[in-house]
């Protein structure tokens, strides 16, 4: 009787190994689940800016990009083989390294990131929803909007702003927190939206001025002076950038791949990634520069090469176009806020409090922060370096990595015990001492110290982009070191 009191601490429906009937995931699942994560107004404009604007050889970028596309696979594929297997999140397969106790609160701090990024990304989801409703209501009523109460400003938002931010944050907890086969067919059609979305756009480029455009772009595709010393730190500054993009979602993959059907499904979907790396390039260039050469054709003045679909989109000044457009960018900032960063804080949240929370509990909870995070992120969050402390937290995460992977494959030799992950009994596997592994703590913190230097130490910000990497070796090397003796 005492033992199962002890296991139901630490079990929870949506934490136990999933019944291989649920594991319907394949790798077209997969390829949905990387566009998703490439295709995001953030995603298009870093990919632009290196292709375009940042004077980088074309044949570099591309190199470096594909070699950060693999890279962030092999990672996925160490990290989710695991979970795949036996069927359990993140925050669980973090017990067999951290213990039953210390995974809760290691894993809470991915949450606590994943909670604050979901209220802004809500934010800007928010914006894109008041742009659209603005044109709808434009189009129905011109004068309307001229109206006294729009005029009236809170906290930075007038009564559309509000509206909008309100019904965004209610609709994507409602939708969010249904269970995992809505969650990937939500992910499917979303990813397919916005290429479909993308193929329309180029289309649309194509026909207003094919001839420019594809000169243009086959310029860039072939430029000379590959093999030049200068490019070498080049290739590594893009390799560093492309990386980091990625890297906050490798840690937790395992909330995604305990439902992939099988190992081979798994690999051959993460390596899907390079192929929505290739495609999404070849769109967002082909996008910026047609954009570019048609703007500049009908007399346009353009200080810059716009980089945002949003900010291009404004240029146009066609209002069917934006309503589109704003449609595609909706679907894609809402798919991306829903892995990068529900999924995870709501696993983090139930693995917290595993017998007190549920899917909707835990969903009210990310609800209610995401709107105090979301409503103040405009007059105070913005303006006050929060950004600082974030990526000081998300620091940790590659020395989380590091002593997980080092912890299954050469420690444990790929062994887990399942019943031991849910007992808080001190005969437990995973109880090690009083529910922490101290070894692997203290290997957490060293790595974490190189890891947040290359962000407070001036002398090492050149650093910063590799700061995952770093943090992922050191925690690798220190806890295989402190668990051999």
């Amino acid at each position: 009787m005492i033992h199962e009191k002890n296991n139901l601490k630490l079990k929870n429906w949506e934490l136990v190994s999933v019944n291989p009937q649920e594991k319907n995931w394949n790798w077209k699942n997969l390829f949905c689940f990387w566009g998703v994560s490439i295709q995001s107004i953030v995603g298009f404009s870093i990919i632009a800016s290196l292709y375009l604007v940042l004077q980088i050889n074309i044949i570099i970028v591309f190199a470096a990009t594909l070699l950060a596309g693999f890279l962030v696979a092999f990672f996925s594929n160490l990290v989710g083989s695991p979970s795949q297997k036996h069927g359990i999140p993140f925050a669980v397969f973090l017990r067999t390294s951290m213990g039953v106790v210390g995974a809760k609160y290691v894993a809470i701090l991915r949450g606590l990131v994943a909670i604050f990024m979901f209220g802004v990304q809500t934010f800007f989801l928010s914006k894109s929803l008041g742009y659209l409703f603005r044109i709808l209501i434009y189009l129905v009523n011109e004068n309307f909007l001229d109206k006294n109460i729009f005029s009236v400003f809170y906290f930075g938002l007038n009564i559309i702003d509000w509206a909008s931010f309100i019904f965004t944050i209610f609709f994507q907890i409602y939708l969010f927190r249904k269970n995992q086969g809505f969650n990937k067919v939500l992910i499917n059609i979303s990813a397919a939206v916005v290429y479909i979305g993308l193929i329309l756009f180029c289309l649309i480029i194509a026909s207003k001025s094919f001839s420019d455009v594809s000169n243009s772009f086959n310029e860039i595709l072939f430029s000379k002076e590959f093999f030049l010393k200068s490019n070498i730190l080049s290739f590594f500054s893009v390799f560093g950038t492309m990386f980091a993009y990625f890297s906050i979602v490798i840690v937790n993959f395992g909330d995604f791949s305990r439902y992939v059907k099988n190992e081979s499904e798994l690999k051959k979907g993460n390596f899907s990634l390079v192929l929505n790396i290739i495609l999404f390039s070849i769109f967002s260039v082909f996008i910026v520069t047609g954009s570019d050469i048609i703007l500049r054709q009908n007399f346009i003045d353009m200080e810059r090469i716009f980089l945002s679909p949003t900010d291009i989109i404004g240029k146009f000044d066609n209002i069917y176009l934006s309503i589109i457009a704003l449609v595609f960018i909706i679907f894609a900032t809402a798919s991306t806020n829903l892995i990068a960063n529900f999924i995870p804080s709501q696993y983090s949240l139930i693995n917290f409090a595993p017998s007190k929370l549920t899917p909707t509990k835990s969903g009210i909870i990310i609800g209610i922060f995401a709107f105090f995070i979301g409503s103040t992120w405009l007059p105070i969050i913005s303006q006050i370096g929060v950004l600082s402390i974030v990526d000081t937290v998300s620091a940790f995460f590659g020395p989380v990595f590091g002593i997980m992977i080092v912890d299954y494959y050469l420690i444990k030799k790929k062994k887990i015990i399942n019943q031991d992950l849910f007992s808080s009994a001190s005969t437990g596997t995973y109880y090690f001492s009083k529910g922490w592994q101290i070894k692997a703590i203290y290997s957490l913190f060293i790595a974490f110290i190189f890891s947040a230097s290359t962000i407070w130490n001036n002398d090492l910000r050149f650093l910063q982009t590799y700061s995952w990497i770093i943090g992922a070796s050191i925690g690798f090397i220190m806890h295989y070191l402190l668990s051999e003796k």
